[in-house]
């Protein structure tokens, strides 16, 4: 915090400096002026938070400094040390803002309350306009989520502009009449392969990014806005542009946008465009002709990233089925060979190569067969016994692309290749695990936790000695057979610890301790803590 005095009078500067505690109000730096005109100059190079004044000066006097601190240091505040008790000069001082008035000669005592309140006004003030600082940076942070779920909310139920009319024309100067508008969907599956593995970690900053690009498109060199890009929060993997103005040039305009997202991402996006429809009563027709014209683009020309609706519907291709294929792809992951599995796996993408006209429809009908297969191998191959990793756990579909952004049928042939031989490694490592009695052992102790079992029934229920059975456990697992056991009665416990109704002894007799004591101690030995405490801390 910084401090000036401004006196005529050396030994009035230095009195103040003598009885201030600077240190104490984390004062760290004290400026001195004799008159106003050198404290302005000061003021304007140091900007004081706290300033001590006389009121009788020559040159510029205490009165006209105060008049100049109200208009160009608001927030400074201001304490009038005078040899003059006029009521006009202390009234003078109260209309700009003086914390107060005190007389010649100072007393020590009134100078540190005044300059105790000063700070402490300094300090409130400026949480003030700090928490106003954040709650003007949180409304910025908030405003263009608020302004995407309302486009968004209008393409789905048009007749809710009547709702938000009033914010719109504020917003964006777009009356209530009807007009005729167009829509274009871009689509964020064909963003390049390497933008995608960059910022997959920051997809939100990708979509902040691009409707900047957007925005600033549809604003620039103009007096009014002719459009939005909004977040379409029906699908999170798309961003919707809504034209309402200079129709006529909109393909040019739409142009200029994907050349701008290529110069800022070094990447393009497939674009679907509708027709010139009614705004708003048509916009979700209009979202419907621009999603469509999307979806059956023909994925294969590599030249074309505007889609209009006329030229996609024009003629939609029969859809291919791999119903042919997958009766062999199911037989190579049986096979165990990786070598089958590339094979069947390209005879599939051979067929599909030989096609002229591949849009996202067959794409999603292809990956939709695929997971469905998938799962009926997995049924049939695993049943309730699915392997660590769920190997049925797909990500959502996505247009394998390249660098480009184009589509790219060799990534995709290696990922089934990947996915496909993982498979086929976890078939086989489940077939040597079911003839391995050990894991039949396994299997044994956790059908069974809940049961008195001992190493010696164990023994004798599967024909084997003792020593053999502790020996192989420990090789296989990695724990004796009893750690395991705890293992599996401790996460049965802690299930059941969560219903408030179930008493610790009931609890323990249900995994398979008759003491309840004895099960405490071995919960708390294997989990840190007793299970009430457990309990209580999962309440919390």
């Amino acid at each position: 915090m910084i401090a000036m005095i401004v006196d005529d009078e050396k030994h009035v500067r230095d009195a103040i400096k003598l009885l201030v505690p600077w240190s104490k109000f984390n004062i760290n730096k004290v400026y001195e002026a004799q008159d106003g005109e050198e404290a302005v100059r000061l003021m304007q190079v140091h900007r004081p938070n706290l300033v001590f004044t006389d009121m009788m000066m020559p040159l510029m006097d205490g009165k006209e400094l105060m008049v100049w601190l109200h208009e160009h240091l608001p927030a400074a505040k201001t304490i009038v040390i005078s040899g003059h008790e006029e009521f006009d000069l202390l009234r003078h001082a109260i209309k700009y803002g003086g914390v107060d008035y005190i007389l010649k000669p100072i007393d020590a005592e009134q100078l540190t309350e005044t300059v105790s309140r000063a700070v402490e006004l300094l300090r409130k003030e400026e949480a003030q306009r700090q928490q106003q600082q954040d709650q003007t940076i949180e409304m910025n942070q908030i405003k263009p989520v608020y302004w995407d779920t309302i486009w968004s909310n209008l393409v789905t139920e048009p007749k809710a502009f009547d709702k938000y009319a009033k914010e719109i024309a504020e917003e964006y100067g777009l009356g209530p009449q009807t007009r005729p508008c167009r829509l274009a969907v871009l689509s964020l599956d064909t963003i390049s392969g390497k933008l995608k593995n960059s910022f997959w970690s920051q997809w939100d900053l990708v979509f902040f990014s691009l409707m900047n690009v957007c925005n600033e498109v549809l604003t620039e060199s103009r007096d009014e806005r002719i459009g939005v890009a909004f977040r379409y929060w029906n699908n999170d993997q798309e961003i919707v542009l809504l034209l309402w103005d200079g129709l006529e040039q909109s393909n040019a305009l739409l142009q200029h946008i994907q050349t701008c997202i290529r110069t800022t991402f070094q990447s393009s996006l497939d674009m679907g465009v509708s027709g010139q429809l009614a705004f708003p009563d048509a916009l979700r027709e209009a979202y419907t002709e621009a999603k469509l014209a999307l979806r059956r683009r023909n994925l294969l020309v590599k030249d074309k990233r505007i889609h209009e609706y006329k030229d996609s519907v024009a003629h939609a291709p029969a859809l291919l089925s791999m119903n042919e294929h997958a009766e062999g792809i199911r037989l190579a992951v049986r096979s165990g060979s990786e070598k089958q599995v590339r094979k069947a796996v390209g005879e599939w993408m051979q067929t599909v190569r030989g096609l002229q006209t591949i849009d996202s429809e067959q794409l999603e009908q292809w990956w939709h067969e695929y997971n469905g297969y998938k799962k009926r191998w997995l049924n049939e191959w695993f049943g309730d016994n699915l392997p660590a990793g769920r190997p049925e756990d797909e990500p959502r579909f996505h247009v394998p692309t390249d660098d480009e952004g184009r589509l790219a049928l060799e990534l995709w042939e290696q990922q089934l290749v990947r996915s496909l031989t993982e498979l086929s490694k976890q078939l086989l490592q489940s077939q040597r695990q079911e003839s391995n009695v050990i894991f039949e052992i396994a299997a044994y102790i956790r059908n069974h936790y809940h049961q008195d079992i001992t190493l010696q029934e164990i023994a004798n229920h599967f024909y084997l000695s003792r020593e053999y059975i502790s020996r192989k456990f420990k090789q296989e697992f990695g724990e004796n057979l009893s750690d395991y056991l705890s293992g599996i009665r401790m996460e049965k416990a802690k299930l059941l610890l969560l219903n408030p109704h179930l008493r610790i002894s009931q609890i323990a007799a249900m995994v398979g301790y008759d003491d309840e004591k004895y099960f405490s101690k071995v919960f708390k030995k294997m989990e840190g803590v007793s299970p009430n405490e457990y309990r209580k801390g999962r309440e919390s």
